[in-house]
């Protein structure tokens, strides 16, 4: 009877502590680049901006994604955008409808991680303009998420009018985050009742001079906030829209290193990381509308800490081809913050375009996509290893990351990834410090220097041991 009692004890525990478990597991969204542009339409010219009226019947566009094919020149732009073409108001609507269907997902917060405004708004509209179209998409998110709070950050195609901002955020953020984010657009979320705190950077500051003020009142605004959350035993999320080091789609030594932060502030960021490691518990950035992590190691070189970059939802992209529109949603611990997984939804868009229906759907989860127990920078080192690992030709594993990098869409054949632009997608998850990367691609640009000289010489040196064989067998026959 006794043992009965402690068996059933055992269970009832056992029960308790998995619902402990459960209850504590909880959602976010991150949603980046939205960069809406309120003056496209299905008449539009790609080759203009996709945004001039054009009736001369000669628009055209590149709808599914491969370069080079071009639709007929009498037909329109897509309901939903173009691959070309940064967002219409009916794939954000779209987006922000499939989001709310999915808020039985015990959605906790929503990062919106910048640029909101089209690459041309941001550039030649007013600002009163301006604020019109942040308006929509906040007015849009608020209802979408009416429990919810979305912290944005600053992009670098957001009005800078944090004053502004500040006062239309103000549904979402406390008075004393908002005194923060009109003074330097960066501030904290303070969880009074989670071991969870969330720090919103202004990563703009980040590609200033080492000399400014500004910038630097941000560091020690930062060192400060993380030092007391390290001393209360607290964890923290770094949020932002730029991401240190470099755009992983870097195409050599010799190019552009597309470099997010000046060095000062690259190398600031990497010493913050480092310190408080330990309270650091997961990083979220946009920007490069493309889907890739980081690892950032500490000065051992054993990995420390990781960040994610998440893909965009304009489907433009400003580098090496486009992307599919996407949304990300994480699953992670409401108390610590420990990232369990996260699941990453597109839309493909010649389909939307070609139903008239946008579909937006499951691309993959990221443990079982990798083969992974865990979201930790350890893995994510050993899966960025994998990468480079194969001993011929490009690994399966890279294949399936590259293709994830653009939202599936499938790159032209002239531009499929050799073991050069893999080892430049390594160099860039792995590297962060500067000069580390600009190490990295050395190698690399040796590896292939040494690949383009090795093989010719090779086939030179077989032809020739050849012709000296044959020229010996005839004088072996002649004598």
């Amino acid at each position: 009877m006794k043992m009965w009692w402690i068996s059933y004890f055992g269970l009832f525990l056992l029960v308790g502590a998995r619902r402990e478990d459960y209850d504590r597991i909880g959602y976010f969204w991150q949603i980046t680049d939205i960069h809406y542009d309120p003056h496209y339409t299905v008449h539009s010219d790609y080759k203009r901006g996709c945004w001039r009226h054009e009736n001369n019947g000669g628009s055209s566009s590149n709808r599914n994604g491969n370069k080079g094919q071009r639709r007929a020149s009498d037909e329109n732009l897509g309901k939903y955008g173009e691959y070309n073409c940064d967002s219409t108001w009916e794939l954000i609507e779209s987006a922000a409808k499939f989001m709310k269907s999915r808020q039985s997902d015990n959605v906790e917060f929503v990062l919106w991680t910048g640029d909101g405004l089209s690459h041309f708004a941001i550039k030649h509209l007013s600002e009163s303009h301006q604020l019109e179209m942040v308006q929509a998409l906040t007015d849009l998110l608020g209802k979408t998420f009416p429990v919810q709070f979305v912290f944005p950050a600053l992009g670098h195609d957001d009005p800078p009018f944090k004053k502004h901002l500040g006062r239309m955020w103000s549904r979402w953020l406390p008075t004393d985050s908002i005194k923060n984010f009109e003074t330097g657009g960066y501030y904290i979320i303070e969880r009074k009742l989670r071991k969870l705190q969330i720090i919103v950077l202004n990563t703009d500051l980040m590609r200033t001079s080492e000399a400014d003020e500004d910038a630097n009142r941000q560091w020690r605004w930062l060192d400060k906030v993380l030092f007391k959350f390290e001393k209360n035993k607290q964890t923290a999320y770094l949020v932002g829209h730029v991401a240190p080091g470099h755009d992983e789609r870097q195409s050599g030594l010799f190019q552009p290193t597309h470099k997010s932060y000046s060095n000062y502030h690259n190398q600031k960021y990497l010493d913050l990381v480092r310190n408080y490691s330990s309270t650091i518990v997961g990083q979220f950035f946009g920007h490069l509308h493309s889907d890739t992590f980081r690892v950032v190691y500490d000065k051992d070189g054993d990995p420390a800490s990781w960040a994610m970059i998440a893909p965009s939802i304009t489907p433009k992209r400003n580098h090496l081809g486009p992307n599919n529109p996407a949304l990300r949603l994480y699953k992670f611990n409401r108390d610590t913050g420990q990232v369990y997984d996260y699941t990453q939804y597109y839309m493909d868009l010649s389909q939307a375009n070609s139903h008239s229906k946008a579909e937006w759907t499951v691309e993959y989860n990221f443990t079982s996509y990798y083969g992974l127990n865990e979201i930790s920078s350890e893995n994510l080192h050993n899966l960025a290893r994998k990468f480079i690992s194969t001993g011929q030709g490009v690994s399966s594993l890279f294949q399936r990351y590259h293709l994830a990098n653009t939202v599936k869409v499938p790159p032209h054949p002239r531009d499929n990834c050799d073991l050069s632009c893999v080892h430049n997608h390594y160099c860039a998850i792995t590297q962060i410090d500067i000069i580390d990367f600009e190490e990295c691609l050395k190698r690399t640009a040796h590896l292939r220097s040494a690949c383009h000289i090795s093989f010719p010489s090779m086939r030179f040196i077989l032809v020739f041991v050849l012709v000296c064989s044959v020229l010996r067998e005839c004088l072996s026959s002649a004598t």
